[in-house]
């Protein structure tokens, strides 16, 4: 029994990271319909930001993220500004081939920059300090991600339902040439979305680089696990990808339990196990839009 509860403590500990880092993918589709396929290298950017930040003001790369947010928060304004906006009005497939033309160039950019040397980023003695309760240890790091992953979508969420710009958001999500019509800037609803979304992908970016080593081609993993945390949780549903997030990680640590080289493995078969039985996923956005 004390197993059982491990695996799920553990699995809820690794599934609050992809729960983070699934919902900036989530927000870029819920409210721009952009499936963005450069998440995951621009979440290796943030990581790199961070080797940057700490190599050039010799902080920790918590606190690092305070920068970090920002700087990607004004990437992702201006990279809906200068491009995705332009192809946005020509439906999904349009932003998705500018997006894998994006990840691309990432890739070459980064390698050129950073060379394909594996990097980290050291938060000291936190990274390894853990709370133990009866036989089951709790990492204080993995617990502070969840924590983190918990609070961020409760900001999100309020921010969606309870204020004027989630209002009209919603608005430009249901129909936006009728938001237009009504004197809503649909385009600058879209900045804004996007500069939100990308500001979460550098919180996640950042501890993706405090928890694991990555290189200019590690975006691809995460970008699949942000993919299968969105869609077992529902396409556009906030707290779908929450939900999602946690599943994907009980499963995989439930496959670690199996075989050392399981636990991907599981995740992806819970996937495709909600493709073929529910592909509507835990909560379809009808339960909760964004």
């Amino acid at each position: 029994m004390t197993g059982l509860i491990d695996m799920l403590v553990q699995g809820l500990l690794l599934g609050g990271f992809f729960a983070l880092s699934g919902l900036g993918l989530s927000l870029s589709f819920g409210i721009m319909r952009i499936v963005n396929i450069a998440h995951g290298d621009f979440l290796v950017v943030a990581a790199y930001l961070g080797v940057v930040i700490t190599g050039l003001f010799g902080i920790n790369p918590i606190v690092a993220i305070a920068l970090i947010m920002p700087l990607m928060f004004v990437l992702g304004w201006g990279l809906q500004k200068t491009i995705l906006n332009r192809a946005v009005d020509g439906g999904e497939l349009s932003p998705l081939l500018i997006t894998f033309g994006l990840s691309i160039v990432l890739h070459n950019a980064l390698q050129e920059i950073f060379s394909a040397d594996f990097r980290s980023l050291d938060a000291g003695p936190v990274e390894v300090a853990s709370l133990a309760i009866g036989d089951i240890r709790i990492g204080w790091f993995a617990l502070s991600i969840l924590i983190v992953a918990v609070l961020v979508y409760a900001l999100v969420s309020w921010l969606m339902r309870k204020t004027t710009f989630g209002r009209i958001v919603r608005a430009t999500v249901d129909d936006p040439e009728v938001s237009g019509l009504m004197g809503v800037d649909t385009k600058k609803v879209y900045c804004l979305g996007m500069g939100i979304s990308m500001a979460i992908i550098g919180i996640s970016g950042a501890l993706y680089g405090i928890k694991s080593s990555f290189s200019p081609l590690t975006g691809g993993d995460q970008l699949l696990f942000a993919f299968e945390a969105v869609i077992i949780g529902g396409m556009g549903s906030i707290w779908g990808t929450l939900l999602g997030g946690l599943t994907l990680g009980i499963a995989q640590v439930i496959g670690f339990s199996i075989h050392s080289g399981w636990g991907a493995f599981a995740g992806h078969l819970v996937f495709f196990l909600f493709l073929f039985l529910k592909p509507s996923g835990l909560l379809s956005k009808g339960d909760s839009h964004v």
